[in-house]
Parts: C-alpha cells; sequence; structure tokens
C-alpha cells in the first residue's frame, strides 16, 4: 500500500510542477515598485465614479471590444502555434445575467469565452480599463490556466489521498485496508488546495499578456491596471465574489504592469519560462 501511495504522489507531484507559468514575469525594480506604491495608494483613495448609463456602457464595450479582440486572437495564434488545434477564437461578450460587477474567461462547450457584466462597465471610468480587463481574460486563455488549474487540482486529490491511504493502511488476514471515508475528505481538501497553486503567479501573468495585449491595441495599460486597485470589497451584499475578490489588488499587480510596458518599450520580446532568447514577436510593434 505505502509502494502504490508513493508512486501515485511521485506522478501527482510531476504532475503539479508542470503547472507554473508560461511565461517570465518581468523583474520588478525599485523605481517600478516605487511609482506603483504611489499609482496604487492613489487609486484606492479615489473618489467613487458616476455611473454610465446603461446604453452608454454597452457602447463603451462594442467600441473596446472590435479593437482588443482582433489583437487578442493575433497574440493568442502566434504564442500558441505550437500547440495543436488551440482555439483562439473567442467569444467576447456582456453577461447580461450577472449582477455582480465581474468579468470571468471559461469555456463553453470547448468554445473560449470572455464575458463582463453590465454592472462592471457601467462602473468603469475609462476605455483603457475595460480594454485592460478584457485584455487581462485573454492572458487566461494564453496561459492555459484553466487546463493547469485542472492538473492541479487532480495532482492536489492525488498527493493527499494517496497520503492518508498510507497512514490509515492496516493489514488483516484479508488483506490490507484503509479508511476510505478519510481519503475521499482527504482527496477534496487536495483538490481544492492544488487548484488554487500558483493562482497570484497566474494572474501576474494574465496582467503581463494582458499588459502586451492592450498596448497593442492603442490602450493605456497602467490607466486600465488601476481598476483592479480600487478599494472595493471582495463579496456582494449576497456572498457572491465581485470583480475584486477574483482579481485580488495588490500593489505587485500594479508594478508588474510598469515593468511590462518598459519591456515594450525597450523591444524586449515576451519570453517562455526557461528560454534565453524570445520566442515570440514583441506585440508591441502589432
Amino acid at each position: 500500500m505505502k509502494t502504490v501511495s508513493t508512486i501515485f504522489a511521485a506522478l501527482a507531484v510531476a504532475g503539479l510542477s508542470a503547472c507554473g507559468t508560461t511565461y517570465e514575469l518581468p523583474k520588478l525594480d525599485a523605481a517600478q515598485n516605487a511609482k506603483a506604491a504611489k499609482l496604487f495608494s492613489e487609486a484606492r483613495s479615489g473618489q467613487p465614479n458616476n455611473q454610465l448609463s446603461a446604453a452608454a456602457a454597452q457602447q463603451r464595450f462594442h467600441r473596446v471590444a472590435k479593437r482588443i479582440s482582433p489583437i487578442g486572437k493575433s497574440v493568442c495564434e502566434r504564442t500558441t502555434s505550437d500547440r495543436t488545434n488551440f482555439n483562439c477564437d473567442v467569444d467576447i461578450a456582456i453577461d447580461h445575467e450577472m449582477k455582480e460587477r465581474n468579468a470571468y474567461f471559461t469555456y463553453e462547450k470547448r468554445n473560449p469565452i470572455i464575458r463582463i457584466s453590465l454592472p462592471l462597465l457601467k462602473d468603469t471610468s475609462t476605455d483603457d480599463e475595460v480594454a485592460f480587463v478584457l485584455s487581462h481574460e485573454y492572458g487566461h486563455l494564453i496561459g492555459r490556466h484553466i487546463e493547469k488549474q485542472q492538473q492541479q487540482a487532480l495532482a492536489g486529490a492525488l498527493i493527499l489521498g494517496a497520503l492518508t491511504a498510507a497512514a490509515t493502511a492496516q493489514s488483516t488476514p484479508y488483506g490490507s485496508t484503509y479508511d476510505a471515508n478519510a481519503v475521499s475528505t482527504s482527496m477534496d481538501i487536495g483538490a481544492a488546495a492544488g487548484s488554487m497553486a500558483y493562482s497570484q503567479s497566474y494572474e501576474l501573468e494574465s496582467d503581463t499578456l494582458g499588459t502586451r495585449i492592450a498596448h497593442a491595441a492603442g490602450y493605456d495599460p497602467v490607466a486600465g491596471a488601476q481598476f483592479f486597485a480600487r478599494p472595493e470589497k471582495t463579496k456582494t451584499e449576497n456572498g457572491k465574489l465581485s470583480f475584486w475578490g477574483t482579481h485580488p489588488p495588490d500593489e505587485k499587480r500594479v508594478a508588474t504592469v510598469l515593468a511590462t510596458v518598459d519591456q515594450i518599450e525597450s523591444k524586449i520580446a515576451l519570453r517562455r519560462v526557461g528560454t534565453r532568447t524570445a520566442t515570440e514577436e514583441d506585440t508591441s510593434e502589432e
């Protein structure tokens, strides 16, 4: 039993170790961190925005999505050219059913979709903010974050389940047995913990990719990213996560955007993790 558990745990660890970011996150220097702290503070002390009308919010969405969509698709196709049948045809639309201020990327019948709620659109103050939100969600697609989180959940379940099986194993005249209820509970806990692994890194990777997409589409990603830093509650009154609950604000996010803009202006291309030279073209030249 212990031997089998050890093998399963080793396989799970191997799977989990392959779930880091696909692309290098920019290194942050003192100047970028200092500027980010200032911008973050300003964003959190700003006055509440005047709400857009539903019509104005929808106009802003269509205006921005029209520019972001082709750039996001182009960057996606180039960065995933080594993957067979990777679908970069994203359906971007307003989620009219969602009452919370939020935006998300997911798959619907295996087709990638990006959705943003009308309440969130009404709460934006500039096109730059909507552009960065949509570009950030494209980053989740390009970074394959849903796929990786599924792998992490499986790995976490295998690790904790195997360890619990080994810990509760007992020898009987009829063979070895273990506490099935404890293993099941441990697998649920392991899956939840595994799915959370690298979550902060994935957000920063999406910020990095989103910065390049928004910049290439002609928007100001720094101004757009400050939307993430607003002093908002992470949950709504009915207990559901808000945009700031699913996209936790911190100074490092703003610094990452600043550092990525510096890379773009210095003609430093996006790099895959573990490579010494750029593997993709600089998206700022789109």
